[in-house]
């Protein structure tokens, strides 16, 4: 008798356990979003990374939280995607942060200074080193909660029509140059001009501009800006790591069931390590091509390198005096660097120029 109560009590434990199941699933809610970039889909790089993210939050919830990626221009301008974001026309996007710093110059901190940090002292800089409790403070009053979410690594310096021999043929140089860079380069001289990446070889190719930046050799090939303007230089000092956000309305964000904030935040880290992984992989080989297709590769001058180093230190002295959020930041990013400039110098920097050098004699 007991024996047949047991059964009876575990096969209706099993069936409602059975039943459980659908009823957990079902309880998760249907969530669609849209995400603007500013990205072209032929650059499989960065849009693909973000239609990685997106495809690898709907894998972690089942399917329930669906993520619709958009190129530039495709839902909004590619200028428009702060605002879009910051007003809740779309839920989130895909940006460089800096782009948008006519609305605040400390966005600045949330992709990276000139002279900066670099891709992986950044990533430290904003998750351990204090950074995000900072950025996310400055981002409140634009109703924005930010994520980073990929990094493409120190940039190229840009194709240029001419030479660049000294500091003084910066002068009166258009440049399609956007952020932090472009406010540097117009203390030396250069007007700096932003154009979206689908419209940069059209610009150079009618001389509306005297030289283009966008990001390394795998995207600049990509754009074929090598075409219409030979001389390659580097490095490109205003980025040495231009780190990619995410930038999440702040009511859509609040909303959200507490997995699918995880998915989300788990989605944008795993791209922050797959998108600097994928330039890193591709670059070497996108660079030999570009040289190979009469791109003329060179460094910029030391003198512009110091001029460049000067007027940036004073520019962020004189940002910091007119905007108190640039202000809040500035010394302790800066302090982080300076303790960064100080470890890497002990053992990352040397080792890397040795290898590196030695490397260069070996025979393939």
């Amino acid at each position: 008798m007991q024996r047949r109560r047991f059964f009876q009590q575990t096969g209706a434990a099993a069936g409602l356990a059975t039943l459980a199941i659908p009823a957990l699933a079902q309880s998760a809610p249907a969530v669609k979003w849209r995400m603007s970039t500013s990205w072209p889909k032929s650059l499989d790089t960065i849009y693909g990374s973000a239609d990685r993210m997106c495809k690898r939050v709907a894998e972690l919830t089942d399917g329930k939280f669906e993520i619709r990626p958009f190129a530039g221009g495709e839902i909004v301008p590619p200028a428009q995607n702060m605002e879009a974001v910051s007003n809740g026309t779309i839920e989130c996007n895909h940006v460089l942060a800096s782009a948008f710093i006519g609305k605040d110059t400390a966005i600045a901190f949330d992709t990276g200074l000139a002279f900066g940090l670099n891709a992986r002292q950044h990533n430290a800089w904003m998750h351990f080193g204090g950074g995000m409790p900072l950025v996310r403070e400055m981002y409140k009053k634009y109703n924005v909660v930010n994520f980073v979410a990929g990094n493409v690594g120190v940039q190229m310096g840009g194709f240029y029509r001419s030479e660049i021999k000294s500091v003084a043929d910066l002068n009166g140089l258009k440049m399609r140059i956007g952020g932090i860079g472009g406010m540097v380069l117009s203390k030396l001289g250069a007007v700096p001009q932003q154009i979206p990446a689908s419209d940069i070889y059209s610009a150079l190719e009618k001389g509306t501009i005297d030289a283009a930046e966008w990001i390394g050799p795998y995207d600049d090939q990509k754009l074929g800006l090598h075409r219409v303007a030979q001389h390659y230089y580097s490095p490109g000092w205003w980025e040495g790591s231009a780190s990619i956000t995410s930038m999440v309305n702040d009511k859509a964000w609040a909303a959200l069931p507490a997995s699918y904030k995880a998915a989300f935040e788990c989605a944008a880290a795993e791209q922050t390590m797959a998108m600097l992984a994928d330039y890193d992989a591709r670059n070497p080989d996108a660079l030999k091509k570009l040289i190979g297709e009469g791109a003329k590769l060179a460094y910029f001058p030391k003198d512009v390198m110091l001029a460049a180093f000067k007027a940036s230190e004073e520019l962020w002295v004189e940002l910091s005096a007119k905007n108190p959020a640039f202000k809040a930041i500035y010394p302790k990013w800066n302090q982080f660097r300076q303790n960064e400039a100080s470890w890497f110098r002990v053992a990352e920097s040397p080792l890397d120029n040795f290898t590196f050098a030695e490397v260069a004699k070996l025979k393939t």
